[in-house]
C-alpha cells in the first residue's frame, strides 16, 4: 500500500468516527518513517473542539488502525484542533471565515502582491476578495493560494 493510499484509508476511518459526533476532519498527516512516524489528525467543529472530541477520534481511529494495521512500523497518534491561526486549505474554510483576518501566500503575484495580510471580505465563485490595510482590495482565484492561515489578533 502506498503512503497516499494509507492516508486515504486513515481519512476514511476518521471521517466515519467524526461525522456522527458533528466533527470535521480538517487534515490527516503521516510524517516520518520507521520508528519515528507521527500520525496527526486535525479536527474541528463550529463551537470549537474539546478534549473529549479529541479522545473520541483518537480511540475510534486507534481501534480501527489496530485491527487493520495499514501503517508499516510503529507510529504516534496525535488528534488536535486546528488552533486559532489555523491553515485555510479548503474552499469551505474561506467561506466560513469571511470577516476574519488571514495571512496569504499566492503561487503567482496578483496586483504585484504575493505575500499579504488582510480581511477576508468575500469567498464566492472560486474567487476570494480581501481587504488590505488602507482599504485596498485584492481579488484572486482560490487555486492561486499556495498557503494561508487565519491571523489571530493578540
Amino acid at each position: 500500500m502506498t503512503r497516499k493510499e494509507t492516508i486515504a484509508k486513515i481519512e476514511q476511518a476518521a471521517e466515519s468516527a467524526a461525522a456522527p459526533a458533528g466533527l470535521e476532519i480538517v487534515e490527516v498527516e503521516l510524517k516520518g518513517s520507521g520508528r519515528n512516524q507521527l500520525l496527526r489528525i486535525v479536527i474541528d467543529k463550529p463551537e470549537g473542539v474539546s478534549h473529549g472530541d479529541c479522545e473520541l477520534i483518537s480511540r475510534a481511529v486507534g481501534d480501527s488502525l489496530d485491527s487493520e494495521d495499514p501503517i508499516e512500523g510503529s507510529y504516534q497518534l496525535e488528534v488536535t484542533s486546528p488552533g486559532v491561526e489555523r491553515k485555510l486549505t479548503r474552499w469551505r474554510e474561506w467561506e466560513r471565515f469571511q470577516g476574519k483576518k488571514a495571512k496569504v501566500v499566492l503561487k503567482e503575484p496578483v496586483d504585484e502582491l504575493k505575500h499579504f495580510d488582510g480581511l477576508i471580505v468575500q469567498a464566492a465563485d472560486d474567487r476570494i476578495v480581501m481587504e488590505l490595510d488602507g482599504g485596498r482590495q485584492i481579488t484572486f482565484p482560490f487555486e492561486q493560494v499556495d498557503r494561508a492561515n487565519l491571523k489571530f489578533e493578540w
